[in-house]
């Protein structure tokens, strides 16, 4: 289990360094684990739509990069093949809302993930499912294959 965590770690480092989207809106790994991730992202002014509220679409992303995360956590490219939402109640700006991802299962190429979003009060944002499509090419890259840890 111990590898299968450093990989997952290392997965979700490689991805961050490159997601221009998450760097972009502030979103911070708060935790990484094979087939889990939690993702945070505070509201901004920008996000707010002309209600006052929360984008859908933000709301929508965050809970989709919480899904990716969790689901290329297993060193597989892995892509979402669709994916649905029902957003519960409303975000506002200067929420700071977390995307909690858990793979609920995997099955050849696919598998499915649910994701909740939830605001710091712990109030239920949004749900989220996810199903997932893997590549034959691993997340870290040949370059890293050599460090990559066994067992």
């Amino acid at each position: 289990m111990r590898a299968a965590a450093e990989v997952a770690r290392r997965c979700a480092e490689a991805m961050y360094e490159r997601d221009r989207v998450a760097l972009d809106l502030g979103m911070e790994i708060a935790e990484i684990a094979p087939g889990r991730a939690r993702i945070r992202m505070s509201v901004t002014g920008t996000m707010v739509n002309g209600h006052g509220l929360a984008h859908g679409g933000y709301l929508f992303l965050l809970a989709d990069s919480a899904f990716a995360y969790a689901c290329n956590s297993h060193d597989r490219v892995t892509v979402a093949a669709a994916a649905e939402v029902i957003f519960v109640a409303p975000a506002y700006e200067g929420d700071v809302l977390e995307a909690l991802a858990t793979e609920r299962t995997r099955f050849g190429r696919g598998g499915v993930y649910d994701v909740t979003v939830r605001r710091a009060d712990g109030a239920v944002i949004a749900e989220f499912r996810g199903t997932s499509r893997s590549r034959d090419e691993p997340v870290l890259g040949n370059d890293d294959l050599e460090d990559r840890p066994r067992g």
